[in-house]
């Protein structure tokens, strides 16, 4: 990979003005996607994702699609997005299932599920993904709305997801939840953020115990700086410009990056693998 100078712009510095942001608007875009053979490790499954409209979710739909998988989308309202993202899903020869809503709300997150097991029989793969976030200077800039809708839609779905996808939920199996390198090192300016992606870290950790006996394993990946619609909708031009050159790789991470880290937590290669997190975030040590 071609080597950056951190104090030089690395992209067009630009944002956007609406959470969670949109790919179609990105500059340069996101890597979604390689030309790599499929390999089926994931043939007649059904996934999940919550946030596959673009970024991560959107790599990691893609990709799975790509090893056999028939994908549902839960999203916000970013309908372009998703479109897209379907279309790419389609040109893999797998089924495609769209459902726009609000996941913060435990009654859509039930009905989501209905609508998956209506369309698909079954679920074998749940990827709790979605997340907002929003910089603050310090914590007594945290409003008690920011912090509520923080951990409404970053943590919350999890449980609500969760519980009830679990009647459906064979043996063998697998939910991935999206925690963040934030999780470990903390960001001064992310504080409701990074406390949510902790208790994710905790949330895996926890419901792996509490469902092994099933034979249902639960991990997550915690990314680091990834280029994805989250980032010019949450930070300044500047900032975006410069993203993710701090790390020990000195560039941001693209998405089709971080979605093998899902495709082998879904399938039978980590069958022995359960409570853990991987951590593809460019040269971080985190220990954790």
């Amino acid at each position: 990979m071609q080597k950056t100078n951190p104090k030089k712009p690395v992209r067009p510095a630009r944002e956007q003005s609406v959470q969670p942001g949109l790919e179609e608007a990105m500059d340069p875009a996101p890597v979604f996607k390689k030309n790599s053979p499929k390999k089926g490790k994931l043939h007649n499954k059904v996934a999940l994702i919550t946030g596959g409209d673009s970024g991560i979710g959107r790599a990691v739909a893609v990709a799975f699609a790509k090893e056999g998988a028939d994908v549902a989308i839960a999203y916000f309202n970013e309908h372009t997005d998703a479109e897209t993202t379907c279309e790419h899903i389609s040109l893999a020869g797998r089924e495609c299932m769209l459902i726009a809503g609000d996941i913060s709300n435990e009654k859509h997150c039930n009905d989501i599920i209905k609508q998956v097991i209506k369309k698909f029989k079954k679920i074998d793969i749940l990827v709790n993904n979605a997340a907002v976030q929003y910089p603050q200077k310090g914590i007594e800039d945290i409003s008690a709305s920011q912090l509520h809708k923080t951990f409404e839609t970053n943590i919350y779905p999890h449980f609500y997801l969760t519980k009830a996808a679990l009647p459906y939920l064979p043996k063998g199996s697998s939910i991935i939840c999206t925690t963040s390198v934030t999780a470990y090192r903390g960001s001064s300016h992310l504080i409701d953020y990074s406390s949510t992606k902790g208790a994710i870290v905790s949330f895996v950790r926890s419901l792996s115990a509490s469902l092994s006996e099933k034979g249902i394993r639960v991990n997550g990946v915690a990314p680091g700086p990834i280029w994805t619609p989250l980032i010019p909708a949450t930070f300044t031009a500047d900032e975006v410009a410069k993203f993710g050159t701090d790390v020990p790789m000195k560039r941001t991470g693209q998405p089709v990056e971080v979605a093998p880290c899902y495709v082998f937590l879904a399938s039978d290669d980590a069958s022995y693998i359960t409570g853990q997190i991987l951590h593809p975030n460019g040269g971080e040590i985190v220990n954790g």
